[in-house]
């Protein structure tokens, strides 16, 4: 019996140290979940696919059709959302060129300009996180830049998310940048991404992450399945760039899914589960579709975190088709085989994270673990330089679970053992807490913390 009242009270404490977490839920993010319109969405993907065709080697002189005319609309676009915050955007195109054979799909020296709009930061400018979403069409031939390319899902409806998303969330300020952009050249090869990633890298652009829209408009799968509110959650493991001593990391310590993107994933997951249950977030661990790829992944290549955002079941009658009717079946990325409230609710899933991470502090850098042959975990880490950081949450779930599982706010310290829970059996991580209670992206440790 004595036993059980131990058991009892230790229940209890980690249960109270739960509770005393200074995380609250935030009244402003329901008010952003509520600002998104279906209408206007609808409208910005009607227009967008009115262009005719968007690919990447389409018309760029002409007012009404092709690439060029687009992504001068989107950068109208973004200047009236500017206009009526007082100027709170900066709004710019940026430019690449890729040459001649960089690509089979780059057929002659071809400018690939992106458009984005970038809400500064009052507190960290240099501090990003980012929503993108893709300007570019194609049909069956990838190489066809003159016949009809609507790209209705594929991508007008991640754009018009992002122009949606800067509309809402230019209402608010926060500590750090949010950068809302359209990306160029995906269908060719991702070039936008890199060039955008290779800006970022050279510039050294302090990224907590990316948040890739490519296609979140379908709920009528080919699979026959018709959801309007699951949506998938893509993220690469590891970054690809890992040497041999992180390879020796994983191998002993762990840490095989725990890199930067799926963090990033986690917290997507975290942040909608608690702000909007009714959607259903489906982590996929994987880099994307099969054998596929998007915009992220030339993130992901430069060192940053990212992830794609997307439908569940998707239409492929609907993606890279010539408009057309065969053997009764219907073909094209057309406005009919786009759910524009799906789309919005995809779109406030983006909002309401891009804003919780944007009022933030920075995940805690440093993260070292020890406790190997002991009978509890200790964890220490840098403290933090963000001046609204009150304290850390450390956290920790089965080595199976996708998600943290267990959590228990420390305090404003810069190390914390946890008391007979064993290291073996568990992953750990660290995130910080800011003054009004929102967490940051859960960091997980890379290296030992000496012996005594």
């Amino acid at each position: 019996m004595k036993n059980l009242y131990i058991i009892a009270f230790f229940l209890l404490a980690i249960s109270l140290s739960i509770a005393q977490s200074p995380t609250t839920q935030d009244d402003r993010i329901y008010d952003i979940v509520q600002s998104v319109s279906a209408d206007r969405i609808a409208a910005d993907i009607t227009k967008l696919a009115g262009f005719g065709t968007r690919h990447t080697l389409s018309d760029t002189t002409s007012q009404t059709r092709g690439i060029g005319a687009a992504r001068r609309w989107i950068k109208d676009q973004f200047d009236i959302i500017s206009s009526n915050c007082s100027g709170c955007l900066e709004v710019k195109f940026q430019r690449g060129l890729v040459k001649k054979g960089e690509s089979r799909r780059i057929p002659e020296d071809t400018w690939i300009v992106n458009v984005m709009a970038i809400k500064r930061g009052t507190k960290y400018p240099n501090r990003y996180v980012i929503m993108s979403g893709d300007i570019d069409s194609r049909i069956s031939d990838p190489l066809n830049a003159t016949d009809d390319s609507p790209g209705a899902n594929d991508n007008a409806s991640g754009m018009a998310g992002v122009m949606e998303a800067a509309r809402v969330l230019s209402k608010y300020s926060f500590e750090s940048s949010i950068i809302f952009v359209g990306l160029s050249g995906e269908e060719q090869g991702l070039f936008g991404g890199k060039i955008m990633a290779t800006q970022a890298k050279e510039d050294g652009w302090d990224i907590i992450g990316i948040l890739n829209n490519d296609m979140i408009g379908n709920i009528k799968g080919i699979d026959g399945v018709i959801d309007n509110r699951s949506f998938r959650i893509f993220s690469e493991a590891n970054t690809p760039d890992e040497d041999e001593q992180k390879r020796i990391w994983k191998r002993f310590y762990g840490g095989e899914v725990d890199g930067p993107s799926r963090q990033l994933a986690r917290y997507v997951h975290m942040t909608t589960s608690q702000y909007m249950p009714e959607m259903k977030p489906k982590m996929i661990y994987r880099l994307d579709r099969f054998g596929r790829g998007g915009h992220h992944r030339p993130f992901n290549d430069a060192g940053f975190p990212g992830i794609r955002i997307m439908e569940t079941h998707e239409n492929y009658n609907m993606q890279h088709q010539d408009i057309r009717v065969e053997d009764g079946i219907s073909y094209g990325d057309v406005l009919e085989g786009v759910d524009f409230e799906y789309c919005s609710k995809l779109t406030a899933v983006n909002a309401i994270n891009l804003a919780a991470i944007a009022w933030s502090p920075a995940p805690p850098l440093g993260l070292m673990i020890g406790g190997a042959v002991m009978p509890s975990t200790r964890l220490k880490w840098d403290a933090s330089i963000d001046t609204h950081v009150t304290g850390y949450i450390v956290h920790w779930r089965d080595t199976t679970a996708p998600q943290w599982q267990y959590s228990r706010y420390v305090g404003n310290v810069t190390e914390f053992t946890l008391e007979n829970i064993v290291i073996d059996n568990y992953l750990f991580g660290v995130s910080s807490v800011s003054k009004d209670g929102h967490q940051s992206v859960v960091a997980y440790p890379t290296t030992l913390i000496p012996r005594r």
